[in-house]
């Protein structure tokens, strides 16, 4: 209805290089508007998701419980622990992901595993088939990785929906409405560019090559999480 306010997803940023990127033309454009906090930069969290009708948690460079370093991640935990008793829609991203699977009962290992960066080869699982965001997806879809973390136990219950070659865990759904990636389909190729070269060359990864693969695959990797980003809208406007 012509002049009514969109409805407003609460986006929790936890790092100034770690915003919601092209989801937030791509939500605009589902009709689904974002309320970005930057919490990292002392921004106050709400107390209550309140009128949000979706909860989206971005990524950082944290443990979802790493309270002493980042002492807003309790009150982002008990933010996703409302919308899952409240059948609100959330996406977690990352960070986001992982907290989402410890909050509803998973387990995460901080420095466990190969890391992940740059643009990475997904392989959707048979679950994916009839889930609302990633039904009729390619069965191998590219998207950024930037972790050293990772989910190493998914909740009771829960849809596992895509893995890559190295990190089993890639995308899985808890309930009906809440979703965790542990890559960023948020993020386009060029933010690549603002990672730091020392950390990654600590992992003997070099920013010039992940940043033109990413480049490369964009054009194919695009569409897709535009797609899944419409369709979270859809489900938090409906």
């Amino acid at each position: 209805m012509a002049g009514m306010a969109r409805p407003m997803a609460l986006v929790v940023q936890h790092g100034e290089n770690g915003g919601l990127g092209r989801w937030a033309e791509w939500l605009a454009e589902g009709g689904l508007a974002p309320d970005v906090v930057a919490a990292y930069g002392g921004a106050a969290l709400p107390a209550s998701l309140g009128g949000h009708r979706a909860l989206i948690v971005l990524g950082g460079a944290y443990l979802p419980d790493d309270d002493a370093r980042a002492p807003w991640l309790a009150p982002t935990r008990a933010l996703v622990r409302e919308a899952l008793d409240r059948d609100v829609p959330v996406f977690g991203i990352c960070l986001g992901g992982q907290m989402l699977a410890q909050v509803a009962g998973g387990a995460v290992r901080g420095a466990y595993g190969e890391p992940e960066f740059g643009s990475t080869p997904l392989a959707l699982r048979p679950e994916a088939a009839d889930d609302p965001l990633f039904a009729g997806l390619p069965p191998h879809p590219t998207a950024i990785e930037n972790h050293v973390d990772r989910i190493t136990e998914l909740p009771p219950g829960a849809a596992w929906l895509a893995r890559s070659e190295h990190c089993p865990y890639q995308a899985f759904r808890v309930g009906a409405r809440a979703w965790g990636v542990q890559f960023h389909p948020e993020a386009a190729a060029d933010r690549i560019r603002f990672w730091s070269e020392e950390r990654l060359g600590g992992y003997g990864a070099d920013r010039a090559a992940l940043h033109r693969a990413a480049l490369r695959d964009d054009a194919a990797s695009g569409p897709v999480w535009r797609r899944v980003a419409h369709r979270f809208a859809g489900v938090a406007a409906a």
